[in-house]
C-alpha cells in the first residue's frame, strides 16, 4: 500500500471488501455474536446481550497447533478470533473523533478500531506489510460503519516513520485526538541464553522505542480532551519466563502512562493503559508462545479460557471517551480473573 492509499476507494473495490469481510466475519462468528443477534436481531444499538455465564461465551482449550511465521494473520487460525465483526454495537460514544491504532489489523487494535468506528470516529491503523489482507478486512469494516479509513503500513521500529506515520494519520484524519499503541513484539523463549541481542533490541524498538517516538509525535497534534491509551499486559506484573524481553516492556509501558498522564494534565490530554491477560489473537501462534502453550491457552486462569479481542474493546472505548474524564494514570486489567493489575 502507498502512501496514498487510502484514496484509493473505487466502488467496485470497496463493495468487494466490504463482502470479504463480511464472509471473514460470519465464519470467525462466536456463541457471544449468536446470542447477541438471535436474542434481538431487529434491537436497536445499546440492546443489552442477555445474561450469560461469561465462562461460555467463547471457546475453551484445548485448541489445535497452528504455526505461523511472524507476524501472523488472524484469517489464518483455527478458530478465528472474534474482533466484534458481528456483535459490537455502537452508541455514538466517540462521535467525531479521530483516532491512530498502531496494530490496528488484527487482534486488540482491530477490536479496538471495529469499535471506533461503530461509536462514530474516523480511524487510521498502522500495520506491518505482510499484515496487508487483514487490513483491507478492517478497511471494509470501518467504511461499511459509515466512517473514514487511513491505512499506513510500515514498520515503527524506525523513528523517521513513527513520525511520519503520526503525521500522515493527522493529515488525512483531518485531526488526531485519540492515539493506541496496540503494536507489540513477542516471541517465546525457554532460557535468556537463547535471546540474541538482536532479539532483544526487535522487541524493545518496537514495544518502548516506537510508542516514545510516536507519542512525542503524537502529542503535537492532540487538544484538551483528547485521550492516549497504551497496551501494556498482565506481564508486567507476574512476568512468563518464556517471555522476559516482552515482560520488561510491558513493565515499562505501565509505568510510562502513570509518568506521563500526570504531565500531560496540564495539556488536558488523560493517559492510561490497559493489561490484558492471555488473548486469541495472531500474536500467540507467531513465535509468540510455543505450540503446547498455544493449544492450552487461558487454562489457567479463573476463568478457564482465553479472551477473545471483541471482549476487550469497550474498555478502549471507555477509556477514549469523555465519559471516563476522571480517569488518567490508570492500568486497567482485563484478564479473565488473574486480579492484576
Amino acid at each position: 500500500m502507498t502512501d496514498d492509499s487510502s484514496n484509493r476507494n473505487h466502488d467496485s473495490s470497496r463493495r468487494r471488501l466490504i463482502q470479504a469481510a463480511g464472509v471473514a466475519a460470519v465464519a470467525g462468528a462466536s456463541a457471544f455474536s449468536q446470542r447477541a443477534s438471535a436474542a434481538a436481531p431487529d434491537a436497536p444499538d445499546g440492546t443489552a446481550i442477555p445474561l450469560a455465564d461469561p465462562k461460555g461465551l467463547f471457546p475453551h482449550p484445548p485448541f489445535s497447533a497452528q504455526p505461523q511465521p511472524w507476524p501472523g494473520l488472524a484469517s489464518k487460525m483455527n478458530l478465528r478470533p472474534d474482533h466484534g465483526e458481528q456483535s459490537y454495537r455502537g452508541n455514538g460514544r466517540l462521535a467525531g473523533r479521530k483516532a491512530l491504532i498502531t496494530g490496528g489489523d488484527s487482534g486488540l487494535g482491530r477490536a479496538a478500531a471495529i469499535a471506533y468506528a461503530r461509536e462514530g470516529a474516523d480511524v487510521a491503523i498502522n500495520y506491518l506489510p505482510q499484515e496487508e489482507s487483514d487490513a483491507r478486512e478492517v478497511q471494509a469494516l470501518v467504511q461499511q460503519a459509515g466512517r473514514k479509513f487511513v491505512g499506513l503500513p510500515g514498520d515503527i521500529r524506525h523513528e523517521a516513520f513513527c513520525r511520519k506515520l503520526v503525521s500522515q494519520a493527522a493529515a488525512q484524519l483531518g485531526g488526531l485526538d485519540i492515539f493506541v499503541n496496540c503494536a507489540g513484539r513477542q516471541h517465546t523463549h525457554d532460557d535468556i541464553l537463547d535471546v540474541s541481542t538482536e532479539d532483544f533490541d526487535w522487541t524493545l524498538k518496537t514495544n518502548l522505542y516506537a510508542l516514545f517516538w510516536l507519542t512525542k509525535a503524537a502529542i503535537p497534534h492532540m487538544p484538551p480532551g483528547s485521550s492516549i491509551i497504551f497496551t501494556s499486559s498482565t506481564n508486567a506484573y507476574n512476568p512468563s519466563t518464556n517471555i522476559l524481553d516482552y515482560s520488561i516492556t510491558k513493565a515499562g509501558i505501565a509505568n510510562f502512562a502513570k509518568g506521563l498522564a500526570k504531565q500531560l494534565v496540564k495539556r488536558g490530554i488523560r493517559v492510561n493503559a490497559i493489561a490484558p491477560g492471555p488473548f486469541w489473537t495472531a500474536l500467540q501462534v507467531s513465535g509468540g508462545q510455543t505450540m503446547e502453550n498455544v493449544e492450552k491457552l487461558g487454562a489457567d486462569v479463573p476463568m478457564g479460557r482465553p479472551g477473545q479481542p471483541v471482549e476487550i474493546a469497550p474498555v478502549y472505548v471507555q477509556l477514549a471517551s469523555t465519559e471516563s474524564s476522571y480517569m488518567t494514570g490508570q492500568v486497567v486489567g482485563v484478564n479473565g480473573g488473574v486480579g492484576l493489575p
